[in-house]
């Protein structure tokens, strides 16, 4: 008789062989281990939870990151940091042109007959003004060229020209006036964007202080056009009392301040600081004269000490 304990404990050696489709049913899912897919339940509940917070810190990163390249993000033509929060402020600057070859100096010197020791400050014009007189070298000018006037604006996207061509005698055909011991110094507003200038345009309350020729100036030229009011003015005179004697009478070519026309600056393509051209008439020779110029605006700053709203240079004519 065939001993029945050893039957119970009888193990199979050989596995028995499933069919294509036990194979798949078994993968979709295992009755024994109750697996789907190859995993429980339980390792699917893991393994979705872990990809789900891999995937939100994923999504929280990348919006950190365009967040913050949107809030940097600076487009060339309008600069993040404006006017208070910028580095050059709210109150432009004065400049002039020619420049001395020594940046540090701002001595104009030389001969008055001689043509080879006042070249280089004529050079210096021409080059500055080439722009002026050639709009095509910059970009744009050409193309978005507006006619403006006090009553007529530049529209979006257009500037304002500027015509030098009638500066006389402070035009380049006449080497700016440099041979005749009589010189043109031009002067500019430095650009700050989207600064408006605030106008001294009440004839009736101008500052104490203003000098008396350009209190005349300006209630002439508003007498004649009510809309020159709105101009930030500007006025040059000797530094000292001595200075004062020496410089002698001045004109200024075309108007003694800058249009409000050309403001606000929004870096438009072609657009060119508007210009004024001082004509030193007769400033006395053999002699340094510290010469100030300012610019009046209720939004501009003034102080001596700090340069602020103002320019100096000296001029030296043997």
């Amino acid at each position: 008789m065939p001993n029945r304990k050893l039957e119970e404990f009888e193990i199979e050696t050989k596995p028995r062989k499933r069919t294509t489709k036990q194979t798949i049913c078994n993968f979709l899912y295992n009755e024994q281990t109750g697996a789907i897919l190859g995993r429980t339940p339980d390792s699917w509940g893991k393994i979705i939870l872990f990809y789900v917070i891999f995937y939100a810190v994923l999504i929280a990163l990348f919006a950190v990151c365009l967040a913050t390249f949107l809030q940097h993000f600076i487009n060339p033509r309008v600069p993040r940091l404006q006017q208070e929060q910028g580095s050059i402020g709210s109150s432009p600057g004065l400049g002039f042109r020619p420049l001395p070859p020594d940046v540090r100096s701002t001595l104009i010197w030389y001969k008055g007959t001689g043509e080879e020791s006042y070249k280089y400050w004529e050079d210096e014009l021409k080059e500055f003004l080439s722009v002026y007189k050639k709009k095509g070298q910059t970009a744009g000018a050409g193309q978005n060229i507006f006619n403006c006037d006090f009553r007529n604006p530049p529209p979006p996207g257009k500037v304002c020209d500027v015509d030098i061509r009638g500066w006389e005698p402070c035009i380049d055909e006449n080497h700016f006036s440099f041979h005749r011991s009589s010189p043109c110094i031009f002067l500019k507003l430095n650009k700050i964007y989207g600064w408006r200038p605030e106008y001294y345009n009440d004839t009736d309350a101008l500052p104490g202080d203003m000098p008396p020729q350009l209190v005349g100036e300006i209630k002439n030229i508003t007498k004649y056009n009510r809309d020159y009011a709105n101009m930030v003015w500007v006025s040059c005179a000797g530094e000292t009392p001595t200075d004062r004697e020496n410089i002698g009478p001045l004109r200024y070519i075309p108007h003694a301040g800058f249009p409000g026309y050309f403001y606000p600056y929004n870096n438009a393509e072609g657009y060119l600081s508007p210009l004024v051209a001082v004509h030193l008439m007769k400033p006395r020779t053999g002699i340094v004269i510290n010469i100030e110029c300012r610019a009046w605006a209720r939004n501009i700053k003034y102080n001596r000490k700090d340069r602020l709203g103002v320019v100096h240079f000296e001029l030296m004519i043997e």
